[in-house]
């Protein structure tokens, strides 16, 4: 999906929504469990209820990895049927150098190889250019690197300030724009940063930003887009437990559906605020 794409699917559905598809075998409803891939049941319903309300999916790949070869089929078939008009984005979290990210890069993008040819894949950058590079070589796909996280021991190194203050993430920014473009790099930021936002934008002020830690881990949408969001909007909000745990009963999928419909909402006032659709 090109960045032209992503803008269009924004203003169409009037969302900025990413859903994350962190899918625990240990939450998802009993009545699922008697299924030959309750993993995959579990995420389809959560797809077709979603899917007109958000641009963007994003499975954890640790949900799957752990499960080894039946969880690798698992992310196979979802893959296959995320919607084609939503940004696909393997939240995967590479960091390796080389041989070794070109490797990680066929087995999320290269669909002949791995079976998966996802749109976009977070990236750890510690290691440098040569842990990011070989991602920005793909033809029409995205690398989102991590910048200022929302964790609690993301102060550790991302705020670390050089003598002229400026703080390790800031750094982050800098050198990774100089690697990509706003049309094939984001950047994680995450929602409880707050001002921090303003920040990035100081640095990166055209790119997409990926945004977790809206919901259920106390970021708010609105300060979000008050410091983060652009003219083409550049904000990718992910939302996880809060849409697709809101029910752990037969009824799970249409109450995802009504938690995924109040963000929705929130995020038309703020596309509308912001004069990036016009107001109803």
């Amino acid at each position: 999906m090109t960045r032209a794409a992503l803008v269009h699917q924004i203003k169409t559905k009037k969302s900025f929504l990413c859903v994350g598809l962190d899918t625990d075998i240990a939450k998802i409803p009993a009545h699922l469990l008697d299924d030959e891939d309750p993993i995959f049941s579990f995420n389809k319903a959560i797809i077709e209820a979603t899917e007109d309300l958000c641009v963007a999916y994003k499975p954890n790949i640790a949900f799957y990895e752990c499960y080894g070869a039946k969880g690798w089929q698992s992310l196979q078939k979802t893959w296959k049927i995320l919607p084609k008009n939503c940004l696909s984005i393997a939240d995967a979290k590479r960091g390796d150098i080389g041989n070794t990210s070109t490797r990680y890069a066929k087995a999320f993008f290269d669909q002949e190889v791995s079976g998966l040819g996802f749109d976009a894949i977070t990236i750890a950058p510690y290691m440098g250019h040569d842990s990011v590079i070989p991602f920005l070589e793909i033809p029409d796909k995205w690398s989102i690197v991590l910048a200022l996280t929302s964790n609690p021991g993301s102060k550790d190194f991302q705020n670390f300030a050089n003598p002229n203050g400026t703080e390790l993430f800031e750094y982050v920014l800098e050198k990774v724009k100089e690697w990509g473009t706003p049309e094939n790099t984001m950047f994680v930021v995450g929602a409880t940063r707050g001002e921090g936002f303003l920040k990035v934008r100081q640095h990166v002020p055209d790119h997409f930003l990926l945004v977790p830690g809206v919901g259920a881990q106390g970021g708010s949408l609105q300060e979000v887009c008050q410091y983060g969001m652009n003219k083409e909007c550049g904000l990718l909000v992910n939302s996880t437990r809060g849409i697709i745990y809101a029910s752990d009963g037969k009824d799970f999928a249409e109450r995802a559906r009504e938690e995924a419909l109040k963000l929705q909402k929130e995020m038309q006032v703020e596309l509308e605020r912001a004069e990036i659709i016009l107001a109803q």
